[in-house]
Formats: C-alpha cells, structure tokens, sequence
C-alpha cells in the first residue's frame, strides 16, 4: 500500500515536471505589428493567421512617425514587424537602422528576387501600378507611355501629386534607370510644364481632377481604382473613378512601373520566429490571395489569381527593374524633382 502510494507520488510529480515546460512551449505566443496600412486592409489577414497558428496578433496603425517610434524605442521596442507601402519606405526603415536582415527559403522561394531586399531587410508583400487615368469623353487613345507625358500635347491637361511623394520618386527613379539623369532631367522639365496646376494632394484627387475637366489626364496607382469604386460612405468618388480609364503605360515595350507594399522584422523583435512565420503566411498562396483581394492590389507571387475587380482592368506587362535598383536612385531622383522646381507648378 505504502510502496503503491509512493510510486503513483514520484509518477504524478514527473507529470508536472515535464508537463509544465512542454506546455509552456507548445503555447503559439504572440507577435506585434507596427502598421502605416489602415486596420480594415489587414485585419482580415491578421484574424486568418491567428485562426491557423493561435499566434495573437497586437497591432499598433498610425499614419506617420512609426519608423522613427522604432528607433527612438531602441532595444526596448515591442515591435515585431513593421509594415508599410512604396520601396522609399521600406529603405528608409532599413537606413534608420531598425530591420534586420531574415533568412527564409520559403520568402526566397515565394517572392521574385526584384520584389525584397538582397540582404533580406525587407520584403514585398503586394505590387501595385503606376499608371494613366485618362477621361473617358477628352482621351480617345487606348495606350501611352510616360516618356509621352512630356509631349506638348499634353499641355495643361496633366494632374499629380507632389513629385516628393515616395510613389513619383520611384517613377522617377525608373525613369532613370531606363534613361539617364540628363534625359530623365528634360523630360520632368516636360512634364512639369504640361501640369494643369500646382502639384497637390493624393491620387484620389488628381481623378476628380480629371472628373472635373481640370485636366485629361492624371498619375495615380492602381488600387485607388479599386477603393474609390467600392467606397460607399462616399459615393460621389465612385463617379470619380467612372469617369476614366486606366491606361497602362509603356506596356507594349518596356514595362509599367510597379511599386510595393511590404515589410520589415524589427532589428529587436522580441517574437522574431513568430514575425517571420507571419511574413510567410503573407507570402502564401492564400495570404498573397487575401491581401492582394482586400487591397486591390496584384500579388507577389507569380500563379496567385488577381481578384475580379482587378482582372478587370485588364492584364500589362511590369517593368522587370529591381525595386533594389530603384531604391539605389532614389535619392537623385529627388534631388531632380527640386532642381526643375516641379512643385511649384506650372507657370514657374
């Protein structure tokens, strides 16, 4: 009886013994996402991750100011992964020193070398196209091109936003991987003077402009497209986007310029592993389908279906650059933004 009692007393004690710490490390843990893309585009994503993995997912959204939150936070950051649009961003995250650099050979596998950094800093999640919105009553031509921009013909009838934006640094940097400085430098000085108006506010805006006849045609990515026609707290911007088509530019020879959204594990991520499972998540083929669907953006990966809505605006060729080469100009494309004074108008 007493020899019963003390063997079921030693086998209850190495149950708890080895039970706690398996328990503990079975537990999925959590993992935190500092955000510039608004809640209602990724937290369908988020629910989904949790759903597969139990990994809770804390998220903190703000339109500016996360990067250097980050940095300012040092070694003591919560932050696991930030998340945010454009190359320009992604590399300023990276040159402010708080990434670090993942090795994955599933992200390797799933997204095409031209769409992450060589040294795994960062990593595109969705493309998105820099393309013509073209009234549909002023504009009869069904292709274009941005070097065509700077045509006279086009004089008064161009509407973009600020060239400082990262998303007309970029397109500028294409245009100078493709061109040169001093060719890509003449050309903006075209541009600059077929504008309708001073350079102001987002893309949305420079459709309207088009709406209102305040020009022909204007700059502005392809999944504003996408929001404005199912926005339905604001409906007058669905005849925005009614009012134009979207033209595709060089995609008969060179490539449309395309950008990304994406994203970078912090230098400190305190659940590092459960980041970079996160990040493989967004680039499986149900992720890239989810996120490119919810955004109205084309995936990174290559096979993955486009939603209907942007099959519907037809199929183009990409500009095959790196977005890595694109970064490397950014800076002189800046630099040629100032120097022509496109943002001063027109008429300067």
């Amino acid at each position: 009886m007493r020899f019963s009692f003390a063997r079921a007393s030693a086998l209850a004690l190495l149950t708890l013994l080895f039970a706690v710490p398996h328990a503990r490390a079975a537990e999925p843990g959590e993992v935190n996402i500092y955000s510039y893309r608004q809640p209602y585009l990724i937290n369908p994503l988020l629910k989904e991750f949790t759903d597969e993995t139990g990994i809770k997912v804390n998220v903190i959204f703000a339109e500016k100011g996360l990067i250097e939150r980050i940095q300012a936070e040092g070694r003591n950051s919560p932050a696991d992964l930030l998340l945010t649009v454009d190359v320009g961003n992604l590399t300023q995250a990276t040159g402010a020193g708080i990434a670090q650099p993942i090795k994955s050979a599933m992200l390797e596998a799933e997204i095409p070398a031209g769409y992450r950094a060589e040294d795994g800093e960062w990593f595109g999640l969705t493309r998105r196209a820099r393309v013509v919105y073209a009234s549909k009553e002023r504009v009869k031509q069904d292709s274009i091109s941005y070097e065509e921009l700077a045509d006279p013909k086009w004089r008064g009838k161009i509407c973009i936003r600020s060239g400082q934006h990262v998303y007309n640094v970029a397109l500028i940097a294409s245009m100078l991987a493709a061109h040169g400085e001093e060719w890509t430098e003449t050309w903006l000085k075209g541009v600059k003077a077929n504008l309708a108006r001073k350079p102001a506010g987002d893309d949305r805006l420079q459709v309207k402009g088009v709406y209102a006849g305040e020009c022909d045609i204007a700059i502005g990515n392809t999944y504003y497209m996408g929001a404005m026609l199912q926005n339905d707290k604001n409906p007058e911007q669905k005849e925005w986007a009614n009012s134009v088509n979207i033209l595709f530019p060089n995609t008969g020879d060179r490539g449309t310029h395309v950008n990304i959204s994406g994203a970078v594990v912090a230098k400190y991520a305190p659940h590092k592993d459960n980041a970079v499972k996160l990040l493989e998540f967004l680039a499986s083929d149900k992720g890239q389908e989810m996120y490119a669907d919810v955004n109205n953006e084309y995936p990174v990966k290559e096979g993955v279906p486009w939603s209907p809505l942007v099959k519907s605006w037809g199929d183009f060729k990409p500009d095959p650059i790196s977005l890595n080469e694109i970064a490397a100009l950014r800076k002189k494309a800046s630099e040629l933004v100032d120097k022509v004074g496109f943002d001063e108008g027109p008429s300067s």
